[in-house]
């Protein structure tokens, strides 16, 4: 069956036919009708009317939508599970994952839609200013265009619908051409849950057919993750526009020689492979301590010799098949360019169809691209380092600044790290890899700019408005 756009309330469907297949064996597991211009256009003109209705829903309206979204989601579980399994060949345990974080962003959203307050201050700090009292407070910015990436399709969707609906903005909902399924759920979930049917909207597109919406006055705010290329050229094209950008990385993480070696290359095997390594925070740059790096190495070897690779249906699968044919090409082709360049193997790099296995590389130079890229891949590069400013510098020496971790057992050397590297978070005695789902996450440099986490992402989809009165 060929699902249908979801268009202010209506379910559209086109001859314009996107077939979605298994990654694992390339099997046809759905298949999705794709918006046209006319789709988009209408889906402007409804969200602009929605607008009219959304701003005035009152917090505990919007809380109620929301709690209500996360009990149909909660019941319809395994079905989205099941979707993403299929459409994206994620694993069973990282599908799980994602199913339950989308939950807590949800109910993260619902409480965080009362919390939508203002600011009483004083005005009369100079002369000018005496018997006035000033207010603030937040306003919806209007229809959000909301982008989301293949490899979180739920969660990263609910990080845009679940704010957009506590602020009170109409949003249009956008997902990755390779995995739409999911986001059909979704759709069904909002319409269900009693938000105004114009003010939301789910559209299947081409990526540059998306364009128009970027540009379209009526869209006032883009949310969008994904590549960089894709979303700075967004960016360009947006205007005035709000943007927000949660782009790439090549994550890096310092094992320190007083760290836990055993804790630090546990946590290290299971942040670099997460998702088949297709993870913007994903850890793709391991920098040890020379004194540990022999010890440090082997045990690291260790954990990732023991996970499993295969069917990601199969519950005790670890890595499952990659997004498509073409990404496992070229990260087996990075692997191949790295180790023609003098790079030693540790583990891994073999590819069998979509499944790349687990690769540890080392011996890599700064400038191979298993290094200074982001391989969106299950792919790790080890490298020893001196002193504690030569690994500052090493993980300073990107074009990225998503996350990174570091450990140590010395508070001087975290504070130190915190102050000097560059990036938006920064995980002590973790890897780059940690989120929850309310704190602030972003990146600088090419990695983006705004936050998500449901509190943050509000504030950028709200506009603060001040209000003066004079006293006498």
């Amino acid at each position: 069956m060929t699902r249908k756009n979801l268009i202010g309330g209506q379910w559209r469907g086109s001859d314009d036919v996107l077939e979605v297949r298994f990654p694992y064996d390339d099997s046809l597991v759905g298949a999705v009708s794709m918006a046209s211009a006319a789709d988009m256009e209408a889906a402007m003109a409804a969200a602009a009317d929605g607008f009219k209705l959304t701003r005035k829903l009152p917090s505990h309206r919007r809380s109620e939508i929301l709690s209500k979204m996360a009990t149909l989601l909660r019941e319809r579980f395994e079905e989205v599970v099941e979707a993403m399994i299929l459409e994206g060949g994620k694993n069973r345990k990282t599908a799980v994952g994602e199913t339950t974080r989308a939950l807590e962003t949800l109910k993260i959203s619902a409480e965080e839609a009362r919390r939508i307050g203002g600011e009483v201050f004083s005005i009369d700090w100079t002369a000018a200013g005496e018997n006035r009292q000033g207010f603030t407070r937040r306003m919806p910015v209007g229809p959000v265009l909301g982008i989301t990436p293949f490899n979180y399709p739920v969660n990263l969707a609910c990080h845009k619908i679940g704010p957009a609906i506590a602020a009170g903005n109409p949003i249009i909902i956008k997902p990755a051409e390779h995995t739409p399924l999911s986001s059909v759920i979704l759709a069904e979930i909002v319409l269900e849950a009693g938000f105004p049917p114009e003010a939301f909207s789910m559209l299947n597109a081409w990526g540059p057919d998306t364009e128009m919406m970027v540009t379209d006055p009526r869209v006032k705010m883009i949310s969008f993750t994904g590549s960089g290329a894709v979303g700075w050229m967004l960016k360009s094209k947006a205007g005035q526009k709000r943007v927000t950008l949660e782009l790439g990385g090549n994550a890096g993480v310092i094992v320190h020689n007083d760290a836990d070696l055993a804790d630090a290359a546990g946590q290290a095997a299971a942040g670099a492979f997460a998702n088949a390594g297709q993870n913007c925070i994903s850890v793709q740059r391991l920098l040890i301590q020379r004194d540990v790096f022999e010890e440090f190495t082997d045990l690291f070897v260790d954990e990732v010799q023991a996970l499993k690779v295969g069917d990601p249906r199969d519950p005790d699968v670890d890595i499952g098949p990659m997004i498509s044919l073409r990404d496992a090409e070229r990260a087996e082709a990075w692997v191949s360019e790295a180790q023609a360049a003098g790079a030693s193997l540790l583990v891994g790099g073999e590819r069998f169809g979509t499944l790349f296995p687990p690769t540890v590389m080392t011996e890599t130079a700064p400038d191979m691209r298993v290094n200074c890229e982001e391989v969106f891949a299950p792919v790790v590069t080890v490298s020893p380092y001196e002193s504690w400013d030569d690994a500052v510098a090493i993980i300073n020496d990107s074009p990225y600044g998503l996350q990174a971790g570091v450990f140590t057992s010395d508070i001087k050397r975290v504070m130190d790290a915190w102050e000097r590297v560059e990036v938006g978070g920064l995980h002590v005695n973790s890897v780059s890899t940690f989120r929850v789902d309310h704190m602030p996450y972003g990146g600088v440099k090419a990695s983006g700019y705004g936050r998500e986490g449901v509190k943050y992402a509000i504030e950028d989809m709200t506009e603060l408005r001040l209000m003066t009165l004079n006293l006498l």
